[in-house]
């Protein structure tokens, strides 16, 4: 049996105290037993779901964490007319840093392909590494993943909207949903491709 520290056992406690706190919060003087807050995770699950986000799950947790932070510096309440309504302001600022991290991603992902016109040694073998990095983590994803993810990418504006739409049609799928598969493939070959360029 692992034993836990004095320091160990307190942060668990404070996290247990802030975690009742937004429970009580929540219910707003009644008792639900927790559902007032399976009701507003469910509900936060489907606005990042609507957003198409791919990570609604971990984006309604920090939602949440964040207001249970705000109520741990406010003393246990916030002033406000609804939690419910709360939790989606700070749903929305959520959602914004979400959206910033997939444009930084995305922009990390295309440095890749800009670099093919690096003309000093340095760029030249920093591109190779990159291009040899993604051929190898491309080579470890499924024939039929490989297949979407350079044909989500290939072509250029009105060409790759239509490659785009297309290649949902031949999948049996909607854009966004194509959109969505995509986003999870590019997540994982952009880590594989930052491990292997760092020699992890």
């Amino acid at each position: 049996m692992v034993s836990t520290t004095p320091k160990q056992n307190r942060t668990a406690e404070l996290a247990e105290q802030t975690f009742r706190r937004l429970l009580a919060w929540l219910d707003q003087g009644a008792n639900s037993n927790g559902q007032s807050y399976l009701a507003i995770r469910e509900r936060l699950l489907g606005y990042f779901d609507r957003k198409n986000c791919v990570q609604a799950d971990e984006l309604a947790d920090e939602t949440l964490n964040r207001v249970a932070r705000r109520l741990e510096e406010e003393g246990g309440n916030i002033e406000t007319e609804m939690p419910a309504k709360y939790c989606y302001i700070v749903a929305r600022f959520v959602f914004m840093e979400y959206l910033r991290a997939k444009e930084r991603e995305i922009v990390a992902l295309d440095d890749i392909g800009r670099q093919a016109n690096a003309t000093s040694p340095e760029d030249r073998d920093r591109k190779e590494r990159l291009l040899e990095c993604l051929d190898r983590c491309s080579a470890k994803l499924e024939a039929s993943q490989r297949e979407l993810i350079f044909g989500y990418y290939s072509g250029e504006q009105r060409v790759k909207i239509e490659n785009r739409r297309s290649l949902a049609q031949t999948l049996k799928i909607t854009v966004n949903a194509l959109s969505i598969r995509a986003c999870r493939i590019r997540d994982r070959l952009e880590h594989c491709v930052r491990e292997c360029a760092s020699g992890e």
